[in-house]
């Protein structure tokens, strides 16, 4: 293992990309934990203290690493980056002009990316501006008011503070893809997620005690060496291609196949899935305290609200797996894929080009991706449903945040972007044949 960072850091070229990411995810960390202008800050502690609870706030701490219980300049983190992406991929199979950008190569991506931009900046204002709102009035925090000082030029503050930090946080992102090691987008997630381990574990361990942060540890390792497993599990289609001639000269006869991932949409549904199970929290606590609004507010706080309620689990469980088929379909068209094969002259073995490709891959998709889909909905629950049985952190059970910090979400994230990065270092020291490395 010494002998690989080594070679890591031999080559000038790499060596400086990799400072250049570490420097980047240095002054993400860094702004993090300034604070917004105008924040209480002895209020921030009472926060901090409530998103350790779990929550609606600790799954939201856990993608903006800390910054939103401190309520700093990156307190929104990327996620509005990332909702605007995946509304731009779902937006591509109802909208022929995205679709058509998307078949126009380098060019139609930059338009892609420049809409994406403009669709992020306007999620994070209305997100900045919802949590001036709700962190003034309680609505998230109960009693803990942020903002005490609170006018329209404060939330304006507040507001401009809070997207800008997004704004930068995309431009360094984008920075560390073009010169750094690694997707930024990607790497910043996996900053935020990976923060949050040290706190989280020490919490346990005052809460519950050595054994049980021992036992904890032990099943995250044997979690990520399953999610490992199944993250590298392909399905690997065989293609044939005809040998023809072009002039004097003969090309094609050549074997490959299309590698199709048991888990083809990684960690999007979950993330998807998430965000469609806490609407109602957030709807919840902007309705009247009393009357039906008390009676809303009640239900979704024991059933919605609650990781140990069959009503979260069963609901959640539907989600991720109803996400996983729809984010299959998005990304590997059947169709297409068949399309582009009988155009460059292959086929697959014992299966006609055409119409009979495309429902032979579409069966294949169909059959990879429910063990897919059942795999990373257990990866989510599971976890959670033994974290909420066992321990007892704060006022809250279930770990609190911690049982975010240590679940399955949070190793599925962190997993994926690490293989994914070491992929990317193995290929540029493939390329200076490195071959030490790789042994």
């Amino acid at each position: 293992m010494l002998s690989r960072v080594l070679n890591m850091f031999r080559v000038a070229d790499l060596r400086n990309k990799i400072i250049f990411t570490l420097a980047m995810i240095g002054l993400y960390r860094l702004g993090s934990f300034i604070p917004a202008p105008g924040v209480d800050i002895e209020a921030v502690q009472d926060l901090r203290d409530q998103a350790n609870t779990g929550g609606i706030l600790g799954y939201i701490q856990l993608f903006s690493g800390g910054a939103l219980t401190q309520f700093a300049i990156f307190a929104l983190g990327i996620m509005p980056y990332i909702t605007s992406s995946i509304i731009m991929q779902i937006l591509g199979v109802v909208i022929p002009k995205i679709e058509q950008w998307q078949q126009q190569g380098a060019v139609g991506q930059r338009k892609i990316t420049q809409w994406t931009r403009y669709l992020t900046i306007s999620i994070a204002v209305v997100q900045s501006t919802s949590f001036a709102f709700l962190f003034h009035n309680g609505g998230l925090v109960g009693s803990v008011d942020l903002l005490p000082k609170f006018s329209a030029w404060t939330v304006f503050v507040v507001v401009l503070t809070l997207t800008s930090g997004t704004a930068l946080l995309m431009w360094m992102g984008e920075l560390i893809t073009q010169r750094g090691i690694g997707n930024g987008m990607s790497l910043l997630i996996f900053t935020s997620v990976v923060s949050t381990l040290p706190a989280q574990g020490t919490l346990v361990q005052a809460e519950n005690g050595n054994l049980a942060l021992i036992a904890l540890i032990a099943v995250a390792v044997m979690l990520l060496v399953a999610i490992v497993f199944v993250e590298q599990g392909q399905r690997r289609i065989p293609v044939q291609f005809a040998k023809r001639v072009v002039g004097r000269r003969m090309y094609g006869g050549q074997s490959t196949y299309i590698p199709l991932k048991v888990n083809q949409s990684g960690v999007i549904p979950i993330i998807f899935a998430s965000s469609v199970l806490y609407l109602p929290n957030l709807i919840a606590v902007a309705l009247p305290d009393d009357g039906w609004g008390g009676s809303v507010q009640r239900w979704v706080d024991n059933n919605l609200a609650n990781p140990a309620a069959i009503t979260y689990l069963v609901f959640f469980g539907l989600l991720i797996v109803g996400f996983a088929y729809f984010y299959t379909a998005i990304s590997f068209d059947p169709a297409k894929q068949a399309d582009t094969i009988r155009k460059q002259g292959g086929f697959i073995p014992g299966i006609r080009p055409g119409p009979q490709t495309e429902r032979y891959l579409a069966r294949i998709l169909s059959r990879i991706t429910f063990p897919g889909a059942m795999f990373i909905a257990g990866v989510a629950l599971i976890p959670s449903i033994l974290i909420n049985q066992t321990l007892e952190t704060g006022t809250g059970g279930g770990g609190g945040a911690g049982g975010f910090a240590f679940g399955g979400i949070s190793l599925l994230i962190a997993s994926g972007v690490a293989l994914e990065t070491m992929k990317q270092i193995d290929s540029q020291l493939m390329m200076r044949n490195y071959e030490g490395f790789l042994k």
